[in-house]
């Protein structure tokens, strides 16, 4: 791995941690006092704390009637954001196929979350995050970083052509 993909990565994932950690400070700010406003709501149309309050915010909205409210796995959504960049930067320093092939799964699925809650955002809850937003942007490319070193790690070496001088004496 090249030192420009290398600090792209914790770059992203840094900022993904921190707006995840953000989403989750609104998330309980908001549970504990129903008048608080985060920065990041700015008009009604323009709401994160509605998104991340909403069914939606918790469990991708699908953990809590498939395994109920109280499973372990009914976490909030930024809970899952901060492992998953926290993953994408560990295993971004392992230099193996198989550390990429996770690293290019775990995108994969991210992308998925992300598809599925944006059109969660826009057509169901009828909103526009900003925070969310950016982290579908950071998720892509987090999947563009991961596809290029999957490329450099398993290109086949190009041979190296001699300089053929014949020596005359």
């Amino acid at each position: 791995m090249s030192g420009w993909d290398r600090w792209l990565r914790v770059a992203v994932c840094v900022a993904g941690i921190a707006l995840s950690v953000y989403a989750y400070h609104v998330e309980t700010s908001r549970e504990r006092d129903p008048e608080y406003t985060a920065l990041c709501d700015i008009n009604p149309g323009i709401s994160c704390s509605k998104v991340f309050t909403s069914r939606w915010g918790r469990g991708f909205g699908l953990v809590e009637g498939l395994l109920g409210a109280q499973s372990p796995f009914n976490q909030p959504n930024s809970v899952f954001g901060i492992a998953f960049y926290a993953l994408q930067i560990v295993l971004g320093f392992v230099p193996s196929v198989a550390a990429v092939a996770a690293l290019l799964v775990t995108s994969l699925l991210s992308i998925a979350g992300s598809v599925f809650l944006a059109y969660v955002l826009f057509y169901i809850l009828e909103d526009f995050c900003v925070i969310c937003i950016t982290t579908y942007a950071l998720n892509f490319s987090l999947l563009l970083l991961n596809v290029v070193r999957l490329r450099s790690l398993t290109a086949k070496p190009t041979k190296k052509k001699k300089n053929k001088k014949s020596k005359a004496h």
